[in-house]
């Protein structure tokens, strides 16, 4: 059995110089007596293992663009170096180059969507269509089952709440294909002393033994510590629950691992053709088998059941949202191009930065197209129907300051969940209430859609208090 790469060479780099920069700025911060010199901040000095993952990933890229006929792609934005000749942009002024989106209620033949029926019986499944072809991938109508493990159950305390904690493995038949073995890692947590089913938020995040592993390799490696309650905190504090799935192990994050996971188990091993699923989807599955076991506990309200993600993560949710009907809420973070940006945006994180090596696992091979041949005004769709696939049910979109989460585009981000709005109202929902961006940390929560940019960086901390608020009108405490 091989072992399945999870995280990016590009992941670690970053992580480990977002490191080395908090760490600098907590020195600068001090005002103490004059202390002697800071080390310097640990190179990192890639794996072999690491170096093994990056070739294999730049052999599968390539393998998709012979597949593709495509001989050269256009370098994304350069988020480093402001001087750069691709460096990116954060000039509103030049942000829209094509302002004029696809209209979500025009049919493909040009006729006007009137009537609910006409969006959930034509226009709706044309859209999951583009979706499917050019921008997510096709989810195979084979993917094998899931057989869920309670591991262990304990009861504990999260702060001042006493919890009931299930962690679980979801074990993925791989009869067909017994070389790769995908094992879902998941855990639970409710309320010890609720009084009947609780609403659950399951959030996508990263796995602790890779969280572990770098701390090992690098002893100054740590999170920012949030002050106050945790997210999981507040939720309790509402007698909700939560659960955390860790996607890397349905499906890894890098382009190597696409003959592994859940991806490779399904192909048998093989490489992927252009039209089929990326890790964006398979993650989205692997959100979907979690709330099938949701649905068979007693404790879990899975008609109450919300997802969240940030960054990465936070397209993810947004993914999860759109492709499957039965999670109730979603509170998306800072998910930029890939999620809830437009990908017709020139700022921060841009459409050929997705299609690049080191994101373009995320997506269908075709989605590659369109940095190479094709622009970003070809697509069919933009993530303002994304969001629409979402209605009725509501949605919240967060993300933080430019200074210092501007990659996102917190303004594009907005622009479509305002555009998808005439899709909630025609199903009877309220949209987002505004068509100007609002002045930062003004929530917009009158609505089935909400949208707050709170005054920090790229975090989802800030913005947990308003989504709790906006959600306590969908979800009910027993």
């Amino acid at each position: 059995m091989r072992p399945v790469p999870r995280l990016s060479l590009l992941c670690l780099i970053v992580i480990a110089l977002a490191t080395a920069v908090f760490a600098t700025r907590s020195a600068q911060g001090q005002t103490a007596a004059p202390a002697p010199a800071p080390a310097p901040a640990p190179k990192f000095e890639p794996t072999p293992e690491q170096i093994a993952i990056q070739k294999a990933t730049e052999a599968d890229y390539q393998h998709l663009k012979d597949q593709l006929g495509i001989k050269t792609i256009r370098e994304g934005a350069n988020g480093n170096d402001p001087k750069a000749p691709n460096a990116a942009n954060y000039d509103e002024s030049k942000a829209n180059p094509t302002p004029s989106l696809p209209d979500p209620l025009i049919l493909n033949d040009g006729k006007k969507v009137t009537t609910a029926e006409e969006w959930w019986k034509q226009r709706r499944p044309e859209i999951v269509e583009f979706f499917d072809r050019d921008v997510y991938g096709r989810q195979p109508a084979n993917v094998p089952s899931v057989k869920w493990e309670v591991v262990s159950t304990a009861t504990e305390k999260n702060g001042d709440f006493d919890i009931v904690t299930k962690k679980l493995v979801g074990h993925v038949d791989n009869s067909a294909y017994p070389k790769i073995k995908v094992d879902i890692a998941l855990t639970l947590s409710t309320p010890a002393n609720a009084k009947g089913p609780v609403p659950v938020i399951m959030q996508f995040s990263f796995d602790p033994a890779f969280m572990a592993a770098m701390m090992k390799r690098f002893p100054n490696f740590a999170m920012p510590k949030e002050t106050g309650p945790t997210w999981q905190q507040q939720l309790l504090a509402k007698g909700w629950g939560y659960a955390e799935i860790i996607p890397t192990t349905v499906q890894a994050d890098n382009g190597a691992g696409l003959t592994e996971g859940i991806i490779g188990l399904v192909n048998h091993g093989q490489s992927r053709k252009p039209d089929d699923w990326g890790a964006l989807r398979a993650w989205a599955w692997g959100a979907s088998r979690a709330l099938d076991y949701f649905e068979t506990d007693k404790a879990v309200n899975a008609k109450e059941v919300g997802i969240t993600g940030h960054s990465r993560y936070g397209k993810a949710s947004l993914v999860t949202m759109a492709y499957d009907p039965r999670f109730a809420i979603g509170y998306i973070s800072s998910s930029g191009a890939g999620g809830a940006a437009l990908y017709r945006r020139h700022w921060g994180e841009e459409l050929e930065n997705v299609a690049a090596s080191g994101e373009y696992h995320w997506l269908a091979g075709n989605f590659i197209q369109y940095a190479g041949p094709l622009h970003a005004s070809d697509l069919p769709v933009d993530s303002h129907e994304l969001i629409a696939l979402v209605a009725p049910r509501p949605l919240f979109i967060g993300a933080g300051a430019t200074q210092g989460d501007g990659w996102v585009d917190a303004r594009g981000m907005f622009m479509a969940e305002a555009a998808a709005g005439p899709v909630y109202k025609l199903l009877g929902k309220k949209d987002l209430g505004a068509t100007e961006f609002p002045p930062i940390e003004t929530p917009l929560l009158n609505g089935d859609l909400a949208y707050r940019q709170h005054t920090q960086g790229h975090t989802p901390a800030p913005n947990w208090p308003t989504f709790i608020q906006f959600a306590s009108r969908y979800l009910h405490t027993p």
